[in-house]
């Protein structure tokens, strides 16, 4: 098949790209480098498969680019590009996360259904739920989102939604738990403390560390994707989680018996946004898609823990 995919040279984009092309499909990868992170890390991203004879790299914003003619022959679409952070979501930035992750989603389920796509997968967040009165969180649960960055994901959910009700466009959105693994942003928790680990220098810590999270390892994530390409149910939305619901302060002891040895922890207040608890119920997934995670939460960081040993990536200290 021919697939497109946005946010082609990001963490999950990129394992994804890689994933279609080892099954021997054709990938058109759009990306527009927004600058939530060096350049240079998702163009070393992109140059994984650079000159692969059915690769063509697309430089540029979905909310810009003509995108009829990148659909041209597309069977499949997977939709991951966003700008995100619940933290830096508040704000003058608003605006920027409204035109990438909403009126971006837009245009290109526009798009889609003038192209003719059979098939439209977007990536959403467990964002969406915020602080759920229930665990594990539900596709049923009321959704109620605690950051504008979560906001802007449901946001195009429902526009998902809208457009496989009224145009019979054939969506599936996949809500994503807390992906990590080898290139992960490094922005993002489990990247920031493993680099610290290599460079031997302190972490910062929000909140008491109490806090859980449903670890995804970023594989499991991607094969969530396929498996929704193939047999979600049209207009459906899943949970794709890793089944490794821990608290962070248990990760970063997990992270010390990995990398064997102690990390210096600043600990700093909540920060606005943060839920406490996130864990995905995956019942729907499990029954649709015939999905489970793969990858326990050990095995996971033992492979991003030789990735970051093995590559110049780095972790910011104080996102």
């Amino acid at each position: 098949m021919r697939c497109l995919v946005t946010g082609a040279a990001g963490f999950i984009g990129s394992h994804l790209v890689e994933r279609l092309l080892a099954e021997g499909h054709a990938v058109v990868g759009i990306d527009g480098f927004v600058e939530n992170y060096d350049r240079g890390l998702k163009e070393s991203h992109l140059a994984l498969y650079a000159g692969h004879p059915h690769f063509t790299s697309v430089d540029g914003l979905i909310e810009r680019l003509d995108l009829l003619p990148l659909l041209d022959g597309v069977d499949r679409v997977f939709h991951l590009a966003a700008l995100p952070g619940v933290r830096s979501s508040w704000g003058d930035s608003f605006e920027d996360y409204s035109s990438h992750n909403v009126y971006a989603t837009q245009r290109l389920l526009e798009a889609a259904l003038r192209a003719g796509v059979d098939r439209f997968v977007y990536a959403s967040s467990s964002s969406v739920y915020g602080d759920a009165a229930e665990l594990p969180m539900s596709e049923d649960a009321r959704e109620k989102p605690h950051s504008p960055y979560g906001v802007t994901k449901l946001a195009a959910e429902h526009l998902a939604r809208l457009y496989h009700r009224n145009y019979g466009l054939a969506t599936v959105s996949l809500r994503l738990f807390t992906v990590y693994g080898p290139r992960q942003r490094p922005d993002m928790a489990t990247q920031r403390f493993l680099t610290a680990a290599r460079d031997r220098t302190p972490i910062m810590l929000f909140g008491d560390g109490e806090q859980t999270r449903d670890f995804t390892f970023v594989a499991d994530t991607v094969e969530g994707m396929v498996r929704a390409a193939e047999l979600g149910r049209e207009g459906a939305v899943y949970n794709i989680g890793g089944g490794s619901t821990v608290t962070v302060n248990q990760l970063i002891e997990s992270i010390e018996e990995v990398c064997g040895r102690r990390l210096e922890v600043d600990r700093q207040g909540a920060q606005r946004g943060d839920v406490r608890d996130t864990c995905a119920d995956m019942t729907r997934a499990q029954a649709d898609l015939d999905f489970a995670p793969a990858t326990p939460l050990r095995e996971g960081l033992e492979r991003q823990w030789r990735h970051v040993l093995a590559s110049n990536e780095s972790g910011s200290q104080t996102t």
